[in-house]
């Protein structure tokens, strides 16, 4: 048994160690079982422990600025949130047809949560996913141009399944920043989805990307087909402030 053990570790089936020794140390439990159906709860718990493997990878990768739960989000009356909603973007049938999320609302609506709870959930179901705050995503970017690894970054952000961009429209882009958009955008074109949470309306987002062709170039790649969210009312954080308080 040592040697199998040993030999299994080395292969790197942990899974399937945790769960031989689970049936060793229980012999009455599995002894009425036949082989077929015990080699069938090993190969099921290996599978099991890469799973969450992969789902942790995920999720490190993903650098979420929160772990988010759809089971958290407040439906409030007059917040513009549905369970309807959520649960078909939670289908993520908009992931596997690249398109786009936008959430809109005023400062601590819940839009960076919302995008977290869609960025959590869709690594729990395999998908990768790439989180920045849009000031961190453009400072990457320039360092990228500086130390020749613009294009390398360019690819990471190409092959996310899902790359949230959070707290976009709160500066007039500069040139560069604005090139540097339309070729990340441009990359995942019909290969990936993008999340925007802005509280700024979707219709003024042209005055802050500036330049009026690149900003009809990348409004283009961003709105087309996309899924709108309009998130409303009193600041939750208010409201956590308040309760903290009483």
């Amino acid at each position: 048994m040592q040697t199998l053990i040993t030999q299994l570790n080395s292969l790197r089936l942990t899974g399937m160690v945790d769960a031989l020794q689970q049936q060793q140390s229980q012999p009455t439990t599995y002894s009425e079982l036949g082989f077929i159906e015990r080699l069938s709860l090993l190969v099921n718990s290996e599978l099991t422990v890469r799973d969450q493997r992969k789902i942790t990878r995920l999720l490190k990768q993903a650098r979420l600025r929160v772990s988010a739960h759809a089971s958290d989000l407040n439906y409030s009356a007059g917040r513009g949130l549905s369970k309807d909603t959520v649960a078909q973007l939670l289908s993520y049938d908009w992931v596997h047809h690249h398109r786009n999320v936008l959430i809109e609302g005023p400062t601590g609506t819940g839009k960076t949560y919302l995008a977290c709870v869609l960025g959590q959930a869709a690594c729990e179901r395999g998908l990768s996913v790439r989180y920045f705050r849009a000031s961190r995503l453009f400072e990457m970017l320039t360092i990228a141009h500086a130390d020749g690894s613009y294009g390398q970054l360019l690819t990471q952000l190409q092959k996310a399944d899902i790359l949230i961009i959070d707290d976009w429209g709160l500066e007039v882009l500069k040139r560069a920043q604005r090139t540097d958009l339309l070729e990340v955008l441009e990359d995942r074109h019909d290969r990936g989805s993008t999340i925007i949470t802005s509280q700024l309306p979707a219709q003024h987002w042209h005055e802050v990307i500036g330049d009026p062709t690149l900003a009809d170039a990348i409004l283009d790649r961003l709105l087309h087909n996309a899924h709108k969210l309009v998130l409303k009312g009193e600041s939750l954080r208010k409201k956590t402030v308040k309760v903290a308080s009483t």
